[in-house]
């Protein structure tokens, strides 16, 4: 995502302030026997005070997954998706994602990337997701699913809808969330929502090195 030039990590404090709203799917999870297909989504903004509103949208699509490593890859893609170093709040629904970034991957880093109780799950994709996030000053933020949470929804339709076509993004692409969000209002979804910019930030520990 394009943003204005800045400050490299030293000056983060001033640097653009980007909100990820991220969400998974993987169809088929009770079946053992066959591909799940799957995808992480989601919308990434930033509020330009002069020009409103810059907002896109990604997906990433996996022929055979689970819905904890789309969770992770939702992290993996948005934030790789910055091209500068940023203050970013990353929403998503996902606990093991949430809780994983804030509390796990720490203890984990200082086991030399291991755990008590065995083998971390998804050991890969929790570095990679730590190397990107490293980058950044991240917020995790955990929001309940499918429930009032516009974004949160809108993330979830991009998921599905990818999973369901069978293809991604290939990048990030202009963001359909004000249509969509204009046309479940006229059906009388949403109706309280106001598009006005969160500029609370709260990071949390930076992940360890890897």
């Amino acid at each position: 995502m394009r943003t204005d030039s800045g400050p490299g990590r030293e000056g983060q404090a001033e640097a653009p302030l980007v909100h990820i709203f991220a969400d998974e799917s993987c169809l088929g999870n009770q079946f053992e026997d066959r591909e799940n297909p799957g995808a992480a989504a989601g919308l990434i903004e930033r509020f330009d005070e002069r020009r409103g509103w810059h907002r896109r949208d990604f997906a990433h699509f996996d022929p055979d997954t689970t819905n904890n490593r789309m969770a992770l890859v939702s992290g993996i893609v948005g934030l790789g998706a910055l091209r500068q170093a940023c203050r970013v709040v990353f929403t998503s629904d996902s606990q093991y994602l949430v809780r994983g970034m804030k509390e796990w991957v720490h203890g984990w880093a200082r086991r030399g990337w291991r755990r008590k109780g065995g083998p971390i799950e998804n050991l890969d994709l929790w570095q990679e997701l730590a190397r990107g996030a490293a980058r950044h000053r991240v917020e995790w933020r955990w929001t309940r699913g499918h429930a009032e949470d516009v974004k949160n929804v809108y993330a979830h339709t991009l998921a599905i809808t990818a999973a369901r076509e069978r293809r991604g993004t290939g990048g990030l692409v202009r963001s359909s969330f004000e249509g969509w969000v204009a046309e479940a209002q006229e059906k009388g979804k949403f109706t309280d929502f106001l598009d006005l910019p969160d500029e609370a930030f709260h990071p949390d520990r930076q992940p360890p090195p890897i």
